[in-house]
């Protein structure tokens, strides 16, 4: 019987594991890919332009060779913090669902009848007190469902430019996501055109998943010296093999003769287990989350925590923190739990 089971090892899920050895909890991670596996599907070679003292778990510990640490550097850094620590993860282990168990009859009215877990993934069964979903959502993204999306030329995620140079590149999508993607293959020798709807492209309220200004500022350079074209979006018609029928703002239609498309418009966290479990759900700031507790991120479901993605909080200093204030209040429950089992 685990304290804890967390599932999904990208920041939130190492800093609620680090915690937890800390806190001295006995407890495992599932992670059904890599070590910071978010992480890892960033473009290769980008820089992450999150200040250092956001994305290290202790202050000091990442030292970029620059102000700010690459896909790369990051990545290395978040693989030598779970080994230096021995941190209990196991990778390349899908999580299949998770269950809450029935308590035994004389234990249903009981102060210390608090519900346990089953987890259960691809390898086996485990038994849990808490379980904390730390997954990340790159694995879930958003689809624009027009014919021609599941042609093989179309990606929903960005990792490199160099297949693409010379080649006719369009980028759908408005945030970050789309602008790098953008400006790398613009940067790189691909005939690039980025479609996206005005609002979006005027937009500087970072708060509102617009590119962000140093992304942004150099999209414009590359625009100038017409390495860039854009094209105000109203919506993608259909994709093609070789070409993408688009419909402008103002209802023109167009088709651009095109080689590959990158459909980058966002993505959603799965919280199909979550909702099986009878955990309740909102519309938040990014999309369906888990309703929680603001201050102990413990869902409707006694013992079901959140974090990362599965929150309002999206940005990586917070996927660190919040496990900071969840692993102590677990620990504080765990006692009298270990304790009423024994007895």
């Amino acid at each position: 019987m685990y304290d804890l089971i967390i599932i999904g090892a990208g920041p939130a899920g190492i800093s609620a594991a680090y915690e937890s050895k800390c806190a001295e909890l006995s407890y495992v991670v599932f992670e059904k890919g890599l070590i910071g596996n978010t992480i890892y599907n960033y473009p290769v070679g980008l820089t992450v332009f999150s200040t250092v003292n956001e994305l290290e778990f202790n202050a000091g510990d990442l030292k970029p060779a620059r102000e700010k640490p690459t896909r790369e550097e990051l990545l290395s850094y978040y693989v030598r913090f779970v080994l230096d620590n021995e941190l209990n993860i196991r990778t390349e282990e899908t999580v299949i669902e998770v269950h809450k168990d029935e308590l035994p009859a004389e234990m249903k009215n009981s102060k210390g009848g608090l519900p346990t877990f089953t987890v259960v993934t691809e390898r086996g069964e485990y038994k849990a007190r808490n379980v904390l979903f730390a997954i990340g959502a790159m694995d879930h993204p958003r689809r624009l469902n027009v014919p021609g999306e599941d042609l093989p030329k179309v990606y929903d995620h960005f990792r490199e430019t160099y297949p693409w140079v010379k080649k006719k590149a369009l980028i759908v999508g408005g945030g970050n996501s789309a602008g790098e993607a953008a400006l790398f293959l613009a940067q790189e020798g691909a005939e690039t055109t980025l479609a996206i709807f005005r609002k979006d492209w005027e937009n500087t309220d970072p708060k509102q998943g617009c590119i962000k200004y140093w992304v942004k500022q150099p999209l414009e350079e590359e625009l100038k010296q017409h390495c860039l074209n854009l094209f105000f979006l109203g919506k993608v018609i259909e994709i093609r093999e070789n070409e993408v029928e688009l419909e402008s703002e103002s209802g023109e239609r167009i088709s651009l003769e095109n080689d590959v498309v990158f459909v980058l418009i966002g993505s959603d966290a799965d919280l199909s287990i979550l909702k099986q479990l009878g955990v309740e759900t909102e519309m938040g700031k990014y999309g369906e989350v888990p309703i929680y507790d603001k201050e102990t991120y413990e869902t409707n479901m006694s013992g079901i925590f959140v974090a990362g993605h599965f929150t309002n909080e999206r940005h990586i200093k917070s996927a660190i923190e919040v496990p900071r204030k969840i692993i102590p209040l677990i620990a504080e429950r765990v006692c009298p739990q270990k304790e009423n089992a024994a007895a």
